[in-house]
C-alpha cells in the first residue's frame, strides 16, 4: 500500500486502462496541454499523444455527442466535464443518446463511455457551480452512477467504469482532489453496485456516499462514539445501482437509520433509501428514518450561508440522537 492523492488515483486508473486497451481515450476541456483543470490528467498527453488525450472547445454538447458516437463505433471514451454543472449543456446527449441507445437499437449498439468530473459544493462558487446531480442521473435507466469517497475507491471504481459496457456517470468532488489515502500497489477493481461497510455498529445505521463520508459522517461518528453511541457506517459508492441489501441487512441489526446526502431533499437518493427501508425493513425499524440533506435552496456565495445550508456534523449528530429518542 502507498498513500496518494485522490487526483493521482484517478490518473492511475486512466493510465492503466489506456495502456491495457488502445480503444480508451480521454477528451474534455483543458485535459491535454493544461494537464487538466484539476491536474487529474497531468502527464497523460506526453505519454499517449493528442489522438488519445484530446482538448476540446467549450462545447459540452458537441464533445459529449462525439464521445457517444465513437463509443457506438467501438471506442471507449472518458469524457471529462470541468464540473457536472456544465453537463447540463450536454444532458440531451447523455440522457437521450447514451442512456437509451442500447434499448432503442434492440441491443445492436452498446455505449461504453464514462462521463467524469466534480459534483456538488466546492466552496464559494455560488449557485450555478455547486449543484448535486446524482439523483438526476440515477433517475435514468441505462446509466450507472458512481460517487467515490476516497482515493482507494476512486481508482478501483474508475477502472471498473472504464471497462463497463454501459454508460457510467462518475462523480467526484473538487474538494477531494488533494485528499490522501492508501491505494494498493497491485491492480484491483471495485465492483459497481457493491456498498462498503466502513464501520460496524449496533445502535444506528448511517448511510452516505461521496465526500459526505469524510467531511461530515466520520467526524460526527467520532463525536457520537464519545457519547456512547455505536454507529454503523455504510458508504453506498454507487447510487445506480444501489446496494439495497447492504442497507436493509444493517438496519435489521441496528433498527434505526440516518441518511446523510449533499443534495436538495426533494426526490433525493436519501428519499429512495427511506422508501426502500419502510417497504422492505418496516418491521425492523424502531424509529422513522431521518434524512440530513441540503436546505432546499440554491447554494449562496456567502460562507456563513453555505455552512447553514449544507449537511454538517451538528445536524448529523442531532439526527442520530433523534432516531435514538435521546435529547
Amino acid at each position: 500500500m502507498r498513500e496518494i492523492q485522490f487526483r493521482e488515483a484517478l490518473r492511475e486508473a486512466m493510465n492503466e486502462e489506456m495502456r491495457l486497451d488502445p480503444r480508451v481515450y480521454l477528451m474534455g476541456e483543458e485535459v491535454a496541454d493544461y494537464n487538466g483543470a484539476y491536474k487529474v490528467s497531468q502527464g497523460m498527453l506526453d505519454e499517449f499523444g493528442p489522438e488519445r488525450v484530446v482538448d476540446t472547445p467549450i462545447a459540452e454538447l458537441g464533445f459529449a455527442g462525439i464521445g457517444i458516437g465513437s463509443a457506438m463505433n467501438g471506442l471507449r471514451p472518458i469524457i471529462e466535464f470541468m464540473t457536472f454543472n456544465f453537463s447540463l449543456v450536454a444532458i440531451d446527449q447523455v440522457i437521450n443518446s447514451a442512456a437509451k441507445m442500447m434499448s432503442m437499437s434492440g441491443g445492436q449498439f452498446s455505449v461504453p463511455i464514462v462521463f467524469r468530473g466534480p459534483t456538488g459544493n466546492a466552496g464559494q462558487l455560488s449557485s450555478q457551480h455547486s449543484s448535486n446531480f446524482e439523483s438526476w442521473y440515477a433517475n435514468t435507466p441505462g446509466l450507472k452512477v458512481v460517487v467515490p469517497a476516497n482515493p482507494y475507491e476512486a481508482k478501483g471504481l474508475l477502472k471498473s467504469a472504464i471497462r463497463d459496457n454501459d454508460p457510467v456517470i462518475f462523480m467526484e468532488s473538487e474538494l477531494m482532489y488533494g485528499d490522501k489515502g492508501e491505494v494498493p500497489e497491485e491492480e484491483y477493481l471495485i465492483p459497481i453496485g457493491k456498498a462498503n461497510v466502513v464501520k460496524q455498529g449496533k445502535d444506528v445505521t448511517i448511510v452516505t456516499f461521496g465526500k459526505m463520508l469524510s467531511r461530515v459522517v466520520l467526524p460526527a461518528v467520532e463525536e457520537l462514539t464519545k457519547q456512547g453511541i455505536d454507529a454503523e457506517i455504510i458508504d453506498l459508492r454507487s447510487v445506480r445501482p444501489i446496494d439495497y441489501a447492504a442497507v436493509v441487512e444493517s438496519v435489521k441489526k441496528t433498527n434505526r437509520c440516518v441518511v446523510v446526502e449533499e443534495a436538495n431533499p426533494l426526490a433525493a437518493i436519501s428519499s429512495e433509501i427511506a422508501y426502500h427501508l419502510q417497504r422492505f425493513a418496516f418491521d425492523y425499524l424502531d424509529a422513522p428514518v431521518i434524512r440530513v440533506n441540503n436546505r432546499d435552496l440554491p447554494l449562496p456565495y456567502a460562507p456563513t450561508l453555505i455552512e447553514e445550508i449544507l449537511p454538517n456534523q451538528k445536524r448529523t449528530i442531532e439526527a442520530v440522537n433523534a432516531v435514538l429518542y435521546r435529547k
